[in-house]
């Protein structure tokens, strides 16, 4: 595909949004990151999680779960990922915009582990997630189906909660299993 423009970007976040619907990249801090791509297990859990958490979401009409591919930009110059699972909860509905992009920060953010990007998103993202203000970051390995959740208590995320094949979660007061 080719992309013409009149203009070149100026800045990386431009750059960003020129890219093709779809394409697996995330801005982090001005660097581009392009993770690898889903494995069928990666994709088979990330379904069971977003068919169960949505179930509930909507069953108590608390907000909505979506799924990767939607971008969300945390801000509008240096910082949008591709989360694998967004939780967006009734009083912040606004932060979906019409242009089917996610411009805030969510209530809640799930990544599920692929093969090589641990560090990333244990170290990198979860640094991310914390400054922005995400009040739950869960992070899932589809293999060993450990889940290491964080929680924002007073601006900072301090030692992650563990648990096997469930994902707790404090703001929803309920956990689901996968």
């Amino acid at each position: 595909m080719t992309i013409i423009t009149q203009t070149p970007p100026r800045t990386l976040m431009e750059v960003y949004k020129m890219l093709p619907e779809g394409t697996r990249v995330e801005l982090i801090d001005n660097i581009l990151y392009m993770p690898p791509s889903p494995t069928s297990i990666h994709q088979m859990t990330s379904t069971d999680l977003v068919t169960n958490i949505n179930y509930f979401l909507r069953k108590n009409e608390l907000g909505r779960a979506i799924s990767a591919p939607m971008d969300v930009y945390l801000d509008e110059t240096s910082n949008a990922v591709q989360p694998d699972l967004i939780v967006v909860l009734n009083g912040q509905l606004d932060i979906i915009h019409k242009n089917g992009h996610i411009h805030g920060v969510p209530s809640i953010l799930i990544e599920i582990l692929s093969k090589g990007n641990k560090d990333y998103d244990l170290i990198r993202k979860k640094d991310l997630y914390e400054r922005f203000g995400v009040q739950e970051y869960h992070v899932v390995d589809p293999d060993t189906k450990l889940v290491l959740s964080f929680s924002l208590v007073d601006g900072s995320y301090g030692t992650a909660q563990e648990s096997i094949g469930k994902l707790w979660s404090p703001l929803l007061q309920t956990e689901f299993l996968f």
